[in-house]
């Protein structure tokens, strides 16, 4: 894959020449330094940097000896938390690959659209998802598969390191605009798109995030894993590697709290990335008065916005180390920063109360009208950036990359305003897209499976608001004419089919969808409706869909 498929919004220039260092760099500079520290740790397991380093060293000749994998080529990653898919990220890295991690609670059939829309030419997968394996096989025609443990489906990660330990491939030159990692997020559509994040871009933002989000961090620090590597941990675990901070991954797949805290205790943690979901379960379980976390110094929430009641808890139990920034998987996290010193636990003028911060140091940030000009304090519009934490673009998709470019400004979809002091607050959402737990959910998706139910003709979801997750979907359906609503089971027949955290939360079935005149169905006439018959639900403290 050429650089100029991946950057298309960047004007149609011919690829950049600038060589830059490849991201693998950083663990062989930490190894150098630190060769007998300790470098990631996972439940009783612990691995030096040289250690690791080696074992990366060995997977990377694999891949171009054993495999064939050339620099361009994507490698699809279907896995939960574990040191072989940290490790991926970098001998994906290393030999100039693409690292293209899924989100491990999706669907088999999920995951094989992502392997076929990425064009991923191998797959590294855990002994777990063999229906994954099959699955992606199918749509994309892998050349290989390697299994995380013993599988049917592929060899083992871990024997094929250690026969290939002491070797090491070529890197090929590395420049600016070359992929690294396809980040899949989601448009309108609702259809899962690859965001390409490159070995420059990638490079400011791990600079950024040592600057803004957690300044003065180095090899005495740890940094404990509270989310799938996949996305926003996996950015945040990698800026770790870059200042030879050790990394701590609990032995559970399932969050576990009393762990966290052990482990923050055991291991003198000093930052974590999470949402504000986990942060409030964090805070409000008993476990965090029986283990010291005084070691803390950056606990970084990001992907929602965090109740006002909530912040004030947390910083009442963990005192003046909250850190929160905005920034959506296209911009890898780089829009806005509220670092400690402006995390009030009072109300008053000063709180600055619903801000998500100011701009990332770096990076121009903008509330635009329609048109794209640049609106007045207190005038809201919407959210847009420019900056080198912006990604190329979405692979192969130059449609969805028209839309979110404006003369190089990068449209959020996201709808806000800015005080004069610069602070900017998030006041919506352009798109139906809901944030629960952290994680995106685009309607469009949930209700096209919905409509393949047969007896089900129209449906709507949206997000409503919950204490624990932020928002959750219910659903709105509508029968087809004869059958009885209460004969379908409709969580049941959806769970197969979508990821379980994307499940509405409620159903509700109507005789009559409302409409406008133009005989759409619009998310506003149905949330009025709603209130008018009064359905709204109230969701309490349970267990995520």
């Amino acid at each position: 894959m050429s650089t100029s498929e991946a950057a298309g919004p960047r004007g149609g220039v011919s690829p950049a020449t600038t060589r830059v260092m490849n991201l693998s760099h950083f663990l062989t500079q930490a190894a150098r330094r630190l060769p007998h520290e300790i470098g990631f740790v996972w439940g009783d397991r612990q691995w030096t940097w040289t250690e690791m380093e080696a074992r990366v060293d060995a997977m990377a000749d694999a891949l171009v000896s054993r495999f064939g994998v050339k620099k361009g080529d994507r490698i699809l990653v279907q896995s939960s938390n574990n040191n072989q898919m940290f490790e991926s990220m970098f001998a994906c890295f290393r030999v100039g690959a693409v690292w293209v991690p899924t989100n491990f609670r999706q669907s088999p059939d999920e995951v094989a659209y992502q392997a076929e829309a990425s064009g991923a030419r191998g797959m590294i997968c855990h002994h777990g998802f063999a229906g994954h394996a099959d699955a992606c096989r199918r749509a994309a025609d892998l050349d290989f598969v390697i299994a995380i443990g013993a599988a049917d489906f592929g060899p083992d990660y871990d024997t094929i390191v250690e026969a290939h330990l002491g070797k090491k491939a070529v890197t090929p030159p590395i420049f600016r605009d070359d992929p690294c990692w396809f980040f899949f997020t989601s448009g309108t559509t609702g259809r899962p798109k690859a965001a390409v994040l490159t070995h420059g871009q990638m490079a400011f933002v791990i600079t950024n995030h040592l600057c803004d989000l957690m300044p003065g961090t180095g090899p005495a620090d740890a940094s404990i894993v509270v989310a799938p590597l996949s996305h926003g941990a996996g950015v945040h675990q990698l800026v770790q590697v870059a200042h030879g901070v050790k990394t701590i991954l609990p032995a559970a797949e399932k969050l576990d709290v009393a762990a966290i805290w052990q482990l923050i205790e055991r291991w003198k943690v000093s930052n974590l990335f999470t949402v504000p979901t986990i942060l409030k379960m964090l805070v409000e379980d008993p476990a965090v008065d029986r283990f010291d976390h005084s070691s803390l110094r950056y606990v970084i929430y990001a992907g929602a916005p965090m109740y006002r009641a909530d912040q004030k808890r947390a910083l009442a139990k963990l005192g003046p180390v909250l850190v929160q920034y905005f920034g959506l998987g296209e911009v890898t996290g780089n829009i806005t920063v509220l670092p400690p010193e402006l995390h009030s636990g009072e109300d008053g003028p000063q709180a600055r109360l619903g801000t998500c911060g100011y701009d990332r140091t770096g990076m121009e940030v903008q509330i635009q009208d329609e048109a794209g000009r640049e609106v007045d304090a207190g005038v809201t519009g919407e959210i847009c950036v420019i900056g080198p934490a912006v990604f190329a673009g979405y692979y192969n998709n130059p449609e969805a990359n028209a839309k979110a470019f404006r003369e190089g400004w990068f449209r959020t979809g996201d709808l806000g305003h800015r005080d004069e002091n610069g602070f900017i607050y998030i006041t919506g959402r352009a798109s139906d897209m809901y944030i629960s737990g952290g994680s995106n959910i685009y309607p469009r998706e949930i209700e096209e499976k919905i409509l393949s139910h047969p007896d089900i003709s129209e449906t709507a979801v949206l997000g409503v608001p919950d204490p624990v997750w932020g928002e959750v979907g219910i659903a709105v359906c509508v029968a087809r004419p004869g059958v009885v609503p209460e004969s379908i089971n409709l969580r049941a027949f959806l769970e197969d089919k979508i990821a379980r955290y994307k499940l509405p939360k409620a159903v509700i079935f109507w005789d009559a969808m409302p409409k406008s005149a133009y005989g759409k169905i619009t998310k506003k006439m149905i949330r009025e409706e709603l209130a008018r018959r009064g359905e709204l639900p109230v969701f309490g403290e349970t267990e995520p869909a």
